[in-house]
Parts: structure tokens; C-alpha cells; sequence
């Protein structure tokens, strides 16, 4: 479904990701870890065109990505939740949520609300609220809710657990476990390593823009060099 192949990519002369390649199968979660400054967010951001990868290549549903400006990304039903959830302060939830179906068909749009409200049923009790006068965790439910209400098959998810309090980055992680039950492929990028890896079909390393292990997330879980690296031993 998506797979990157021996991509690199530079911030003016400094090169961030070098020769990565990952692949994601439909149906799957595939998580990256690394440590703050491995290049995971600026990964997820050479997919979506920018920054462009500057050599290698990057396919989804057979297509070549590279080259493609954003927007055009964006509307090949990929979906992204960026890291530090960015919802719309100002807006309510129903407005945020609207924003995320902004192209979508009205109807359509309805069917995908109804869906996105039974997911998250707390987003319903705070549909006329400021988003920006909610919790983290609910912030990042709005951030959730509103990629899903374009209807994505690929959801990238940047750090959804980042500053949260462990009971939420439960509820969080459950949600995503759904979502690959109702079908939605699942890109995780995440510093908790434990959770992504115990949800996780098959999961990659990322360490100074390069990928230093790749394997399964019980293989990852159980691997003596990542437990030391990223699950406290």
C-alpha cells in the first residue's frame, strides 16, 4: 500500500533521512520509534511532500508520491494527525470536525460525522465547545476525529500520545486498535515505544535518520537491544 524506498531527505545541507525504506501492507499498523531527533516526524512530512524527499522513492496504492505538491498528497485518501494536535483553538468541535470534511460530499459527510461521534462519543458531549478550552486528551480525539472525516484508507499518526496522562494514552491507543478494525491502515510514529509495539503488526527503528532494525512488534517488544534503547531495559 505504501512503501518508501532508500529515500533521503535534506534541510538545506543537512541531511535528515538517509536511505530509509519502510513498507506499510493494507490492514496493517506499522509503527516507527525512535528517540527525539531521529528524523520520524520529518519522515512522515517527506511524505506528505514537505520537505521532498530528494532521492529515493515513495509509492502508494502503486503511484510515485515524490514530486507531488501537498495538497494533490493529501486527496489520495491519506489522512494525517500531526504532532502536537493543531486543532482549530478558536472553533468548536463541530467546526473542526466540518474543517476535516471540507471536500467531502454532504451526505457523505453526515454518514462519516455519525461514525466519528460513535468512535469518540466524548467529542459529541463537547460538540459546541472551543476546542482550545478542552483537554490534551481530548484535543487529540478532535485531531483523530477530524483526519477521519475525510475518509482516509491511510492514517498517519504523529506522536498521538505525546504529553498525555496514561489512563488517555490507553483510551487513545484503543481507538487505533479499532480503526484497524474498521479497516483504516495505521502509519504510527511514536516515542512510547512500549504501547506502539504491543499494537503494533510490524514496527521499524529509526536512529539519525536511519533505519537500524526492523521486525515485528513482539520481535521489537522482546529485541534485548531495543528494551535497553527504549523501554527502560
Amino acid at each position: 500500500m505504501l512503501s518508501f524506498n532508500n529515500v533521503s531527505t535534506f534541510y538545506g545541507k543537512i541531511q535528515a533521512l538517509h536511505d530509509v525504506s519502510i513498507d506499510v501492507q493494507k490492514g496493517e499498523i506499522v509503527t516507527l520509534i525512535g528517540a527525539n531527533g531521529a528524523g520520524k516526524s520529518t519522515l512522515l512530512m517527506t511524505l506528505c511532500g514537505n520537505p521532498r524527499a530528494t532521492s529515493g522513492s515513495i509509492r502508494y496504492m502503486g503511484e510515485e508520491l515524490v514530486g507531488m505538491d501537498t495538497p494533490e498528497i493529501m486527496r489520495k485518501s491519506i489522512a494525517i494527525v500531526p504532532e502536537g494536535r493543531r486543532v482549530f483553538a478558536r472553533l468548536t468541535v463541530e467546526e473542526n470536525l466540518a474543517m476535516g470534511g471540507f471536500f467531502g460530499d454532504k451526505a457523505d459527510n453526515q454518514e462519516q460525522l455519525d461514525k466519528v461521534l460513535h468512535l469518540f462519543p466524548r467529542l459529541k458531549e463537547r460538540f459546541a465547545q472551543r476546542a482550545g478550552t478542552m483537554s490534551g486528551g481530548e484535543q487529540q480525539m478532535l485531531a483523530i476525529g477530524r483526519a477521519l472525516m475525510s475518509k482516509p484508507n491511510l492514517l498517519l499518526l504523529d506522536e498521538p500520545s505525546l504529553g498525555l496522562a496514561p489512563i488517555i494514552i490507553q483510551q487513545i491507543f484503543d481507538i487505533i486498535e479499532q480503526l484497524r478494525k474498521d479497516g483504516v491502515t495505521v502509519f504510527l510514529v511514536e516515542q512510547n515505544a512500549n504501547q506502539a509495539l504491543k499494537l503494533a503488526d510490524r514496527g521499524y527503528v529509526l536512529e539519525n535518520g536511519h533505519i537500524v532494525m526492523r521486525g515485528s512488534g513482539e520481535e521489537l517488544l522482546n529485541d534485548p537491544k531495543v528494551r535497553d534503547a527504549y523501554l527502560g531495559g
